[in-house]
Order: structure tokens, then C-alpha cells, then sequence
């Protein structure tokens, strides 16, 4: 079978042409992924101008541009004030809500527990959570039908939960993964009242006091496990880091409310995002049986049928370069934090003018025909690196960019490919026939309705 070129595949999500018109709604009522609703010359133009409701809206898909608002100019973009609320109510006062010298400083003190040792040390949980799932594959008979996406969930909320928690994940996989559940429904549940003036904010207020009765189990456990670890300190999960590290300028530790805060926003950014990455790359190998046998074929000459490690992952260099393109097709947070324009600025030959609302969208950038050859061609080798030579740095975002980068973004990358090299070298996974894929956008992405799909051993 042949490249797809979704141009050419209408069933393939995120392939429908682009409209002549753009709406620029609210999810519920534009689409189940608004990206999809913007006109053509959103994926042509370096700065396009988005028609909106309430306010001026740039997106900007120019490489320099981007970085002009992420890092050279960042301090005339702020993140907008309703949706640091947003994610304050969602996740507390961690790394993607705090502002200034909290996020500096809470960002010196978790830096260490992301830095390559780090994260090498969390692999074997990785495996070793993996390889258990694939028993639960194992059981299931050839041609057997699971929902994907929902499986990728339960793995990823596992893998967190071991290198979180470590021995104590059983304990806090059950309250945290049901807390995340009705906090991500209650946090979704959008409509046009929530961005009216005034009435937002009410709704906005209601949807704090839902957030803290909703978290109050975890809470509890987790408030339990933090005292545990100041108590007995030296396990080296990321609790355990978290608990004991110091800011290396001042000397401070971080508080047991800011540790809840971080372990959270980790918790949230380190299974939900990985979950609809892998679910995405579940989705484009069953439609594209070419490469997914010259992935089993590297799979078996690395590693012969036993279990990948860390060390391993230098030489899975089409498995990264799987992962990273499925990642530019469907990136897991498609839509950056919009940001104000606290003055007026040139943005790529455009006039910015004070107050507009600047935003950035990887779904976008990644299909960008300015960017990519055949933007929507599923092409791994285009990361091969002569092929990315003089790529610029800010066309490929799946994990944000300047000073705010997802400081995840190693561990992310390392669970993806160990979980697809354990798995793949099993098994094989195809869509269910009459099952259409719709995208539905939350912050990240998921398969509307979910991803059934069929396996098979290999």
C-alpha cells in the first residue's frame, strides 16, 4: 500500500479541505476541532488575520515570528488573564498557570527531576508497565476489539503513576485517574456563556468551588504521601524529587501546596498528552501498513523479541521518527496559550496592534504549506536530519517552545517510543471498517467517541 496523501483520503481525520470562510467559535459550537473550520489561507500565510467574536485575533505561523512573541518580545505577550484562571482552577498554582518569579523559581527547583539522567532512571517503569499491558493484549484473541485510545489512557495513567509514585502507585492511581476524569469533563463542559463578559466570570467562579470538591480525595492522599516522603526522604521517583529539592539561587523548597500543584499539572501533562500521541500513532500506522513493517523490521533487528531499555533508544531512530511525525499530523495540544499584545508590535511584515490576541497553533504551523512539502503526507523521513537541515527551529512545536517549553518534553518523547517498541513488537493493530475518525479538541486531542480498532499478534 502506498503513502496516503490525506488530501486525497477524505476518511482520514483532520484531512477535510479547508473551508473558504472561518468560523472562530467556541468548540461546542464551531467543531469538534475548530482548527479544521479555518479557511485556506490560515495554512498559507505567514500572519493570518482570525475573524473572532469578542477581539483582534493574529494567528501567527511565520517561524521568526513565533519566536518574536515566545522569547525576543515575551514580556509584550502575556498569557491571557481568563485562561491563566482557567488553568489555575484546573490544575492550581503550577507551571502552567504561575506567572514571574513563582514559575522561575518552581521551574529551577523541577528542572533537575527532568534533566537526561533523570529521566533515564524512569524508563524500566516504563517497560515494565508496558510489557504488563501487552500481557492484557496478550489475552485478548486475534481480531479481538479494544477501544485504543481508552487503553492508552489506562497505560500512561499507569507509567505516571509509577514514576511519580514508585511503590505507592497502586494507592494513588484509582483517586488520581477518577479526579482527572470529572475534572477534565467539568472543565469542558464550554458553551458561549463562558465567554460572554461578566457571565464568565460567575461561571468561572462555580467552576473553582467543582474543581476543589472534585480534587478533595486526592488531595487527601496525596497531602498523606508528600508528608510520608519529607519524613523518610531519598526515593527517587519524582514525588520524591519534588519533596527534596532545592531552588539553587535561593535555597527554598518548594511548599506541600505547591508540590500538590506540580504533581497535578505533571500528572495531567505527563498521561493525557501522551495518551492522545499514542493514540494518533495507533491511528496513522493502521492506515499506513507500509511503514509500520519497516518499524517491526527495525524493532526486530534492535531488539530480537526482548524487552527495549534505555539504552536502546539511540538506536530506534525511525520508532522516534514515527513518533515525532505523527506528532506533527496530530500534535497533543494543538492550540498554544493565546497571548495579548500589551503594545503595538510588527509581527512578520504585520502591524500587531495593542490588546489584539495573538495566538499560535501547532495543528496549523505543522500543516503550513509555506513549512512543509506535502504538509499532509505521513512522511517519518522528513526527520531524518538531512531532510531537517535548515528546518527552522519554530515550525515544529508538538511541545511548545521558548522559556515555557513543556519541561516534559524528554520524558514524553522516551515513554512514546518505549511504550510503541514494546507493544509493536507484538502486535498489530487495525481500524474497525464503518468507524470514522472525528477529532474533538479539549485542550488536547482525542478520537470523538474513541478509536476502536482490532489486534492481532504478529
Amino acid at each position: 500500500m502506498t503513502a496516503i496523501d490525506a488530501r486525497d483520503a477524505p476518511f482520514l481525520a483532520g484531512s477535510r479541505p479547508p473551508p473558504k470562510r472561518a468560523r472562530f467559535l467556541p468548540p461546542r459550537v464551531a467543531a469538534d476541532n475548530p482548527f479544521e473550520t479555518f479557511p485556506l489561507a490560515a495554512y498559507e500565510q505567514p500572519v493570518w488575520r482570525a475573524p473572532s467574536l469578542f477581539a483582534r485575533a493574529w494567528m501567527i505561523n511565520d517561524p521568526a515570528g513565533i519566536r518574536q512573541v515566545l522569547i525576543d518580545n515575551v514580556a509584550n505577550y502575556p498569557k491571557m488573564p481568563m485562561e491563566r484562571r482557567f488553568f489555575r482552577a484546573l490544575f492550581g498554582d503550577g507551571l502552567l498557570s504561575s506567572e514571574g518569579e513563582t514559575w522561575r523559581t518552581h521551574r529551577r527547583i523541577m528542572a533537575p527531576s527532568f534533566d537526561p539522567r533523570s529521566v533515564a532512571s524512569y524508563s524500566q517503569a516504563m517497560v515494565d508497565a508496558s510489557t504488563a499491558f501487552a500481557s492484557e493484549w496478550g489475552r485478548l484473541e486475534d481480531g479481538a476489539e479494544t477501544n485504543v485510545s481508552d487503553d492508552m489512557t489506562r497505560l500512561t495513567l499507569e507509567i505516571i503513576s509509577r514514576t511519580m509514585f514508585s511503590a505507592d502507585a497502586a494507592a494513588m492511581t484509582g483517586v488520581t485517574g477518577l479526579a482527572l476524569e470529572k475534572s477534565l469533563e467539568q472543565a469542558f463542559n464550554l458553551s458561549l456563556l463562558d465567554i460572554l463578559p461578566g457571565i464568565s466570570k460567575l461561571r468561572m467562579a462555580k467552576r473553582e468551588r467543582d474543581m476543589a470538591q472534585i480534587f478533595a480525595p486526592m488531595d487527601g492522599a496525596l497531602k498523606a504521601l508528600i508528608e510520608s516522603r519529607r519524613a523518610n526522604p531519598g526515593k527517587l521517583d519524582l514525588l520524591g524529587r519534588l519533596v527534596a529539592a532545592l531552588d539553587e539561587e535561593t535555597g527554598a523548597r518548594l511548599t506541600a501546596q505547591e508540590v500538590r500543584d506540580e504533581v497535578l499539572t505533571i500528572f495531567v501533562a505527563g498521561h493525557e498528552t501522551t495518551a492522545s500521541a499514542m493514540t494518533f500513532i495507533w491511528y496513522v500506522l493502521s492506515q499506513h501498513p507500509e511503514w509500520e513493517t519497516k518499524l517491526h523490521a527495525e524493532l526486530d533487528s534492535v531488539l530480537g523479541g526482548r524487552p527495549a531499555t534505555d539504552a536502546d533508544l539511540p538506536r530506534l531512530s525511525l520508532t522516534r521518527r514515527i513518533v515525532e511525525e505523527a506528532m506533527r499530523l496530530y500534535p497533543p495540544a494543538p492550540g498554544l496559550s493565546g497571548r495579548v499584545a500589551l503594545k503595538a508590535d510588527e509581527i512578520a511584515g504585520t502591524r500587531i496592534p495593542a490588546g489584539a490576541l495573538v495566538l499560535i497553533s501547532s495543528w496549523v504551523l505543522h500543516r503550513h504549506r509555506e513549512l512543509w512539502d506535502d504538509p499532509n503526507l505521513f512522511d517519518p523521513d522528513r526527520f531524518l536530519p538531512e531532510r531537517s537541515a535548515g528546518r527552522p527551529r519554530f515550525a515544529y512545536l508538538p511541545f511548545g517552545g521558548g522559556a515555557r517549553v513543556c519541561i516534559g518534553q524528554m520524558l514524553a518523547m522516551n515513554e512514546s517510543i518505549l511504550i510503541l517498541a514494546t507493544l509493536a513488537q507484538r502486535f498489530r493493530l487495525r481500524m474497525r471498517p464503518d468507524h470514522r475518525v472525528v477529532i474533538q479538541h479539549r485542550i488536547t486531542i482525542r478520537p470523538r467517541g474513541g478509536l476502536p480498532m482490532t489486534i492481532t499478534r504478529r
